[in-house]
């Protein structure tokens, strides 16, 4: 299957969902994967806001996805060891902002950091679905920014609070279809200066196992996310600093931290 770049965007008053073509947005009536088609209408990308690239009713999350990234976590969870299956944990929809927007430095949060993730964008509804059919049900792959309040996740012990806040959940800048996620570069920059470094071949739960997985425990509904996990190399991001996450074959979300709004 050919790639395609599958944008959410709003252009003036209508909200829509177009494929990436050079400068430019060829208006689709519904997003491919719901059998949706050219509209006839193209749109400049100087002219239209991005949106996050679906409308997930949940966001599920793996924690401790790459093995380097354990050894890590140990100073902000204690505890951490390499998992025997897939830790989850949820974000709200609240905290989806897109490509552009600002991540606000909430009052209280003494460590900020962002983390680089492959996240998968579900198509269909899935429940208990077999691993070599998972890919099925995706739509395709975008990038995702696991921002962390690091002294909460510490101090709770649980990560609804550290992980949960508004705006710590950039995505985007726009959904590829067609892709492998089986080899693919991540990272993360901060003011240009790579942070993490990973590839999904390294992801100790694969996408398709993932999938499977979570669909075992819960249906997931077409436009949901799941955020794989992040590689090695968190640290720490103050007010002023420019994000960028990059996926090979999808683009770079590019986002930065701004106070709390008073």
């Amino acid at each position: 299957m050919a790639l395609q770049r599958i944008a959410r965007y709003r252009a003036g008053d209508a909200e829509a969902f177009g494929r990436l073509e050079d400068d430019g947005l060829a208006r689709l009536t519904a997003p491919p994967w719901e059998g949706g088609r050219e509209a006839g209408i193209r749109d400049a990308l100087v002219d239209v806001s991005l949106l996050p690239p679906s409308r997930p009713s949940k966001i599920v999350c793996v924690g401790l996805n790459y093995r380097a990234h354990v050894a890590e976590s140990l100073s902000v969870a204690p505890g951490a060891a390499v998992p025997e299956e897939p830790v989850l944990f949820f974000k709200p929809p609240s905290a989806l902002i897109s490509h552009g927007d600002l991540i606000r430095y909430p009052p209280g949060v003494t460590r900020l950091d962002p983390e680089a993730e492959l996240a998968v964008v579900m198509a269909r509804r899935a429940r208990r679905v077999r691993a070599d059919q998972a890919l099925e049900y995706v739509a395709g792959f975008t990038c995702f920014n696991d921002v962390s309040a690091r002294n909460y996740q510490k101090q709770d012990g649980q990560w609804a609070r550290a992980k949960g806040f508004d705006t710590f959940a950039p995505v985007g800048p726009w959904i590829v279809t067609g892709l492998s996620p089986a080899s693919l570069s991540v990272e993360c920059r901060v003011n240009g200066e790579v942070r993490q470094r990973g590839n999904t071949s390294a992801l100790l739960f694969s996408v398709p196992f993932l999938v499977s997985f979570i669909s075992h425990v819960m249906t997931l509904e077409p436009g949901d996310v799941i955020a794989t996990g992040t590689p090695a190399g968190i640290a720490p991001v103050q007010v002023g600093d420019e994000i960028e996450i990059e996926v090979e074959g999808v683009g770079v979300l590019r986002n930065r931290v701004a106070a709390a709004e008073s």
